[in-house]
């Protein structure tokens, strides 16, 4: 193997790439493309844009190093970006080798790809995004670029979109240990299905945050230990359309605990948002459903059934219908009556002892477990979660789907089953 050093603009890129006897066939691609070509590193040790009108194509095994902990880099693609990874291979973006530790997870060592208002189109297929949630400073490029919430101080997520016209898909991809939200979107249609959101959020941060102009359905996703909300749903910004959010089949696990406030836990609703929720599993959340008592969700919105699992008393108590308090359920919802009622029953997940949903509050130290990939949140055969979701709903995506790059994509159907994954 060799290195190739090459310099654009003020960004320098370190790409590993074969030797001409190595070399196989390479894809084309439109004209004007920039392509990181498969099983290939590249190192930004610098902020890295992509032009309007310019589309950048990530191959599978590429893995991009952002290597600066002084500039923070940040991907600002106000072109198109399509991320083609593969299970086998998939695209990483994450930082130096020193940085990837669990006691670092938290770091901010980059920012995130945040997408401009001329983007069209996104599509990120088996990428996992790490270590990211920098805080941005007037070099920042997506404050030069007025993108995301235009202010310096602010942390980035690991995924911003903001085109209300613009569509992405985000499948199969694994976001863990950003520092800020893990997708934070303002605009478009998407689809958001197959994928693992871990540990999102020092202070704050949400695994998947909607506002307005957005049109999504979100389906089978893990979220574990999101610091504040699984799935925060807003109508907020005004946009047009009105934020409509189909939520189905998504497992949440540990969520909520580290926040200390009112919000955190499973399900927020706020700002006249139009959401259906179905067949989800949330699993000792610090909260259930909740939303903003003083500007509360469209009088449209479906949420049941819905699965609520918890092993503490605290848990149960906290699950259960409070105005006073936003706490929210529905008629059709299956819940927990005592501490340990109605176990979904996961393959390998072992309930923790004398876990506390309340410890970032409490201090108590009884925190969730770090996660863990020999887990499998798969339903055992007795599971009381195999039945009981709902099939026939309209989603925006299953018949036409959304068409990036040439090629239709739909959203998953939804399963009887509550949560992400059924049985083995």
């Amino acid at each position: 193997m060799k290195q190739i050093y090459f310099l654009i603009a003020l960004i320098t890129l370190v790409v590993t790439a074969c030797e001409p006897n190595e070399i196989t066939e390479q894809k084309k691609y439109p004209e004007g493309s920039m392509v990181w070509r498969k099983d290939t590193t590249v190192i930004l040790t610098n902020h890295f844009v992509v032009p309007v009108g310019v589309s950048l194509y990530i191959e599978e095994g590429v893995t991009v190093v952002m290597n600066d902990t002084t500039v923070r880099p940040e991907m600002v693609v106000l072109g198109n970006l399509y991320c083609y990874g593969s299970a086998a291979k998939p695209i990483t973006f994450t930082v130096a080798e020193p940085y990837r530790k669990e006691s670092m997870r938290f770091g901010r060592y980059w920012g995130g790809i945040i997408c401009g208002y001329e983007s069209e189109e996104v599509i990120l297929n088996h990428v996992t995004i790490e270590y990211g949630g920098a805080q941005t400073t007037e070099q920042s490029a997506s404050f030069q670029n007025q993108l995301f919430k235009t202010e310096t101080g602010e942390g980035v997520p690991a995924f911003h979109f903001c085109n209300v016209n613009g569509r992405f898909m985000i499948e199969n991809c694994t976001f863990r240990n950003n520092a800020e939200d893990q997708i934070y979107i303002t605009g478009g249609k998407s689809i958001v299905q197959y994928n693992k959101f871990i540990s999102s959020g020092f202070d704050g941060g949400e695994a998947i945050n909607y506002k307005s102009g957005c049109h999504a359905d979100i389906a089978y996703n893990l979220i574990y230990d999101a610091n504040t909300n699984g799935l925060k749903l807003s109508n907020a910004g005004g946009l047009d359309p009105q934020a409509h959010i189909i939520a189905y089949n998504n497992s949440i696990i540990n969520c909520g605990w580290r926040r200390p406030k009112v919000k955190g836990g499973s399900v927020w609703l706020e700002n006249n948002v139009y959401a259906e929720l179905y067949n989800n599993l949330m699993y000792d959340t610090r909260w259930g459903l909740k939303h903003d008592a003083s500007n509360v969700e469209d009088n449209r919105t479906v949420a049941t059934p819905n699965y609520y699992f918890a092993s503490t008393a605290a848990g149960v108590e906290q699950l259960k219908a409070d105005a006073a308090k936003g706490q929210l359920a529905g008629n059709q919802d299956i819940v927990s009556t005592a501490a340990g009622d109605k176990n979904p029953q996961f393959v390998n997940f072992t309930i923790q002892a004398n876990v506390d949903i309340n410890a970032g509050t409490t201090k108590s130290g009884n925190i969730p477990q770090p996660y863990s990939t020999a887990w499998d949140f798969h339903l055992k055969a007795t599971s009381p979660a195999l039945k009981g979701g709902i099939t026939q709903f309209t989603r925006h995506f299953a018949a036409n789907g959304i068409e990036i790059d040439g090629q239709v994509y739909k959203s998953a159907a939804p399963s009887e089953f509550f949560g992400a994954f059924g049985s083995k």
